[in-house]
């Protein structure tokens, strides 16, 4: 788990933010600077946020009624949105992580198949990878 989110009281969170970042990771041209913010807007509410390098930033979450599956694709795409915004803000295309089978055309799909978190094409529903095991 990153050493980030190590105080984190939602696990689930922390889990599944951890099989999203490794893709992040490997595959996106623009990295997140992962902040926990406790009290979210004095909310009283423990949030993930991923900023960019230039201070922007968008927070995410898991709903505690999915499955651990769920919570991993559901958390992929929110991070996938964070991405997208990120990668055109810096003039780079805004496709990740891009679909090997269809390149310069759109990004992978995430989605859950036979209980497994997965990218998949949008256009075929192929199963590309599974969520946290993308390879630049």
């Amino acid at each position: 788990m990153d050493d980030q989110l190590v105080h984190l009281k939602d696990r689930a969170l922390a889990v599944a933010l951890d099989v999203v970042l490794r893709d992040v990771k490997a595959t996106c041209a623009v990295q997140p600077i992962v902040h926990e913010e406790r009290n979210f807007m004095g909310l009283g509410e423990d949030t993930i946020m991923l900023y960019a390098p230039g201070g922007s930033g968008q927070g995410v979450s898991v709903s505690e009624w999915q499955g651990p599956a769920e919570q991993v694709a559901d958390l992929a795409d929110q991070a996938q949105g964070w991405a997208v915004e990120e990668l055109c803000a810096a003039g780079k295309p805004a496709t990740w992580p891009e679909c090997p089978t269809h390149p310069d055309s759109h990004p992978l799909e995430a989605g859950v198949v036979k209980g497994v978190a997965v990218w998949s094409c949008p256009r075929t529903r192929q199963v590309i990878a599974p969520v946290g095991s993308l390879s630049s």
